[in-house]
This record gives C-alpha cells, sequence and structure tokens, in this order.
C-alpha cells in the first residue's frame, strides 16, 4: 500500500479556507435555527437553501454598509452557499471528499486526518473534517436522522450505524462503547458501470476466466462470488449481470450496492433492500424475508449482493428450486473455504441446519465459485473458479476447473468441467480451451 501526503491539502491554501469554513459553520447554525422554529414544520431542501439565500444576502447587505472587504466574489459565495447546504442537508465537509473522482473509500476517526483511498493501494490524507469528536457523532446522527430508508438511531443504544447515503454511498459508524473514538467509513459505488472487458484490461480476468464465467451466467449457473473485504466481489458480480438481456432481475441487498437498476436502466431490475428497526426497535424487514418474497415476483434470477446470514438459506433453497441462475457474493479465503462459511451461516439460521444438510443443500444448489484475491500492489485478480459436483456426508465434493496464482498474467485451465455442469456449460459454446 502507497500513502501519499498530498502537500497541497496540507499549504497555507487550506489554512486560509479555515475563516470560510468557520462562516459556513456559523451561517449553518443560523439556518439550523431558523428551520427549527418554523411552526410549519417545513424542513427540506428547497425551505433551506431559501433561508442560506436570505442569511447571505444580509452577509453581503452588512458588508456593502461597512465598507469592509468581506463581500464575497460571486463564486466565493456560491461555493460558501454549497459548504452551508452541505452542513445542513448532507455531511458538511465530507461532501468534498465525495466530489472527489476516483475515490473508492474514505475512512475518518474523530478529528484525525481523513483517510481517502483511491484503490490500488492508493491513499491519500485530507485535512480533519470536524474539530473535535463529539462533532463527528453529531454529524452522522444528522445523517441518521435523515436517512433516504427511515430515520435511523445512532446512540449509546445503538452505537453501531450501517445505512445509505442519498447518492447511494454506503456508511458505517461506531461510537464510544464499542470504540475507543467515533469511526466512520464511507464506501463509493463506481461512478461507471464496469464491464468484464475492463476488468479483462485491467487485469482481474483474463481470456480463460473471462470465458468461462460467460459461458457459466449464459448456461443459467448459480454462482457464488468469493474474496476479502473490499476485493471486488460486488464489481466482478454486477460485470457478470451485464452480460444479461431481457431478463426479469430481482435484487436483494442491505443497501443498494450492486445499483443494476442505476446502470440498467433498460432492464426489468426490481430492487429489494433489507430493513433494520426503526428508533421504536419495531419495522425490521431482514434478507432472508426479502429472498423468499423475490420467488413470488416471477424472477428469471434471483441476486444476493451478499449472504452472511440466515438469509443464506433461503438463497440455497431459491437456488434448488428452479431459480438457475441466481448469484451471491460471500466472505471467504477461498473458494474452497466458500463451503465452510455457507455451513456456519446455515447453522445461524431459525432451521439451524446440520452440516452434512446443508452440504447436501449445497450440492444440490451452487454450481460454481469465482474467487478474487487482492496482491499486495492492490490488484484484484480472480484465482480461481471451482465447480460444486455434489456431497458426501459433511463433505462438499468440489473441483478446481481454473487456478491462477496471483501476480501471474494468466491461469491455467486445470480440468474440464463434468457431468450436468459440463453438458450446460458446452451448450453455452464453452470447451476447456475457451469458446468453440
Amino acid at each position: 500500500m502507497t500513502t501519499v501526503n498530498a502537500p497541497d491539502l496540507t499549504s497555507a491554501s487550506d489554512v486560509g479556507r479555515e475563516p470560510e469554513r468557520d462562516a459556513a459553520a456559523a451561517i449553518a447554525t443560523q439556518v439550523t435555527e431558523q428551520l427549527a422554529a418554523d411552526p410549519s414544520g417545513a424542513v427540506n431542501a428547497g425551505r433551506a437553501a431559501d433561508v442560506v439565500d436570505v442569511l447571505l444576502e444580509q452577509r453581503a447587505r452588512a458588508a456593502l454598509s461597512e465598507g469592509t472587504n468581506a463581500l464575497l466574489a460571486p463564486q466565493d459565495e456560491t461555493r460558501l452557499r454549497r459548504l452551508v447546504l452541505d452542513r445542513v442537508l448532507g455531511l458538511g465537509p465530507i461532501e468534498e471528499l465525495l466530489c472527489e473522482p476516483g475515490v473508492e473509500n474514505i475512512h475518518i476517526t474523530g478529528n484525525d486526518d481523513a483517510i481517502v483511498d483511491f484503490g490500488a493501494g492508493r491513499r491519500e490524507r485530507r485535512p480533519a473534517v470536524v474539530h473535535t469528536d463529539a462533532e463527528l457523532v453529531a454529524l452522522v446522527q444528522r445523517a441518521a436522522a435523515r436517512a433516504p430508508g427511515g430515520e435511523r438511531r445512532f446512540d449509546a443504544a445503538a452505537p453501531i450505524l450501517s445505512m445509505e447515503l442519498s447518492g447511494g454511498e454506503r456508511l458505517s459508524a461506531v461510537m464510544p462503547g464499542v470504540a475507543v473514538r467515533p469511526t466512520v467509513t464511507i464506501r463509493r459505488h463506481p461512478q461507471h458501470h464496469l464491464r468484464l472487458g475492463d476488468l479483462l484490461r485491467s487485469g482481474t480476468l483474463d481470456q480463460p476466466s473471462r470465458n468461462l464465467l460467460v459461458a457459466a451466467v449464459r448456461a443459467r449457473l448459480n454462482i457464488i462470488v468469493s474474496g476479502a473485504t473490499n476485493a471486488g466481489k460486488t464489481t466482478l458480480l454486477r460485470a457478470l449481470l451485464g452480460t444479461l438481456d431481457d431478463e426479469r432481475i430481482i435484487t436483494v441487498e442491505d443497501s443498494l450496492e450492486l445499483g443494476l437498476h442505476r446502470h440498467m436502466c433498460e432492464a426489468d431490475v426490481v430492487p429489494l433492500q433489507g430493513r433494520p428497526p426503526n428508533v421504536e426497535g419495531i419495522g425490521e424487514v431482514p434478507l432472508a424475508e426479502l429472498v423468499r418474497a423475490a420467488l413470488r415476483m416471477c424472477p428469471d434470477r434471483v441476486i444476493v449482493g451478499e449472504t452472511r446470514g440466515p438469509e443464506t438459506l433461503a438463497l440455497l433453497n431459491a437456488m434448488s428450486m428452479g431459480t438457475d441462475g441466481s448469484m451471491s457474493t460471500i466472505h471467504a479465503s477461498s473458494s474452497q473455504q466458500v463451503f465452510t462459511k455457507i455451513a456456519a451461516y446455515c447453522a445461524q439460521a431459525p432451521e439451524r441446519l446440520t452440516a452434512s444438510a446443508t452440504a447436501t443443500l449445497i450440492g444440490a444448489s451452487v454450481h460454481l465459485v469465482a474467487h478474487i484475491d487482492t496482491a499486495s500492489t492492490g490488484e484484484r485478480v480472480v484465482t480461481s473458479i471451482r465447480e460444486v459436483v455434489g456431497a458426501e456426508g459433511e463433505q462438499v465434493l468440489s473441483n478446481e476447473l481454473y487456478t491462477r496464482p496471483v501476480g501471474e498474467p494468466t491461469g491455467t485451465t486445470v480440468c474440464a468441467p463434468g457431468g450436468d455442469i459440463g453438458w450446460r456449460l458446452e451448450r453455452a459454446g464453452y470447451t476447456a480451451r475457451g469458446w468453440t
């Protein structure tokens, strides 16, 4: 990993922005007070913008009457207006980081410097977005109160928060009680929908792995994409789904990371999103319930963005009930470890499936596992594709079809797929050497 300290962001020019930030904070406080005092209770973006415009006009008139040099140039006033609205309606200074091109993740711990992650091992420091740890907690609480899916709690009784922002980003936060200091992580989705061709050019895929996975999607095989956190599982899953035409796809996620409804506008995509309990502790909609609901919506494919709990059993049942072509992602350190993780999740489900019952269900439902690994340089590589051939007792029987060591430019086809999987891939135009 390479950490770069951007000199222009810690120079005197940044210090020169402190008065601007202080002014934005002061005006934002006035706006908040006026909105709170409004008897109509109308607190929305339009009302907030009107109040900001009035306060900025008053500020400009005062500067003119006093004959000071505090009168702002039009571009500076526009920027100040945006900073104020970001504080009132958005995430304040964090909004500036979200607007930076290429940002993948933002890490904030209290009033320390923010860490901006651009991927591929490139990280840069940015000035602190708040002055105190308490200010960061208050900022997250304001965001939670305006969560797109309904008001969320972030306090001593609910010190862990995971929510979607209005732009589709995922915010995760913890506060003292479960952490030493308040910590926020924001994960941005790619601005552009990466296709398989993009992953081929970047080296995530080589031609043999691309051919095999494209054929698997066309053959309607059930696929699990595995890998570590931030390995690119969702990116690969999204790219595979981008090869589909004219199918009804139901997606199930706790936050809408796949974004197929945004990127595949002409496709028949129905996104379903889980919901945690509200501030009264009621209203939860778990993913397992949504998977069952998806089966009643006549899907061609059911896609679970990430399986990591009781919804795993519902997903396996969906895959084994004729909804072929379904897919999901899972956290695992290897393609072989996927089966152990699935068994653990199924044991946690209300049905308390035994290891042998889980192995039998995996053997009857999952066809392929594609694993993504990350090199020390930050490059993401599909290192293994494994077929499931059945089960024996508590063991899932599988063969590794393709392998590629991290750091190697290409992988090798270890063996040809057999049985029903091999027949279906062959019908889709695939052989161990590629396309026929």
